[in-house]
C-alpha cells in the first residue's frame, strides 16, 4: 500500500519562503505522476503543481506560477514544492497525490489514487 507523508508545513511572514516535502513508500514512486494541491478554509482542493514520473513535464497553476517550483528525487522516494513568495492567499493545507498515470487530467485531484495526510502553511501578512 502507497503511504505518502507530508512535512515542511508552517507560519511564514508574507514574502517569505518554505520547501514542502512529501515521503513516499510502499509502491512505485518512481514510476508515479505527482502533485501537489491545497484546500484553504471554506474551499475546495485546488490544484497547485504537477510533475511527471520522470520530472520531463511540469505545470503549474497561474496564481503560483514564478513563485513555487515542484521537483522530484526518485533516488530517495521524496517529491518537493519549493514556495518563494509566499503570500496570504496561499494560506491552506497542502497535499501531495500520486497516481500511476493522469494524462491530461492531471489537475483533477480524482485523477490521483493516493494522498497524503496534508500539511498546514499560514501566510501571515
Amino acid at each position: 500500500q502507497v503511504q505518502l507523508v507530508e512535512s515542511g508545513g508552517g507560519l511564514v511572514q508574507a514574502g517569505g519562503s518554505l520547501r514542502l516535502s512529501c515521503a513516499a513508500s510502499g509502491g512505485p514512486f518512481v514510476s508515479f505522476d505527482m502533485a501537489w494541491f491545497r484546500q484553504g478554509p471554506g474551499k475546495e482542493r485546488d490544484f497547485v503543481a504537477f510533475i511527471s514520473w520522470n520530472g520531463d513535464s511540469t505545470f503549474y497553476k497561474d496564481s503560483v506560477k514564478g513563485r513555487f517550483t515542484i521537483s522530484r528525487a526518485n533516488a530517495k522516494n521524496t517529491l518537493y514544492l519549493q514556495m518563494n513568495n509566499l503570500q496570504p492567499e496561499d494560506t491552506a493545507v497542502y497535499y501531495c497525490a500520486g497516481s500511476p498515470y493522469s494524462g491530461k487530467d492531471y489537475y483533477y485531484p480524482g485523477t490521483y489514487n493516493y494522498w497524503g495526510q496534508g500539511t498546514e502553511v499560514t501566510v501571515s501578512s
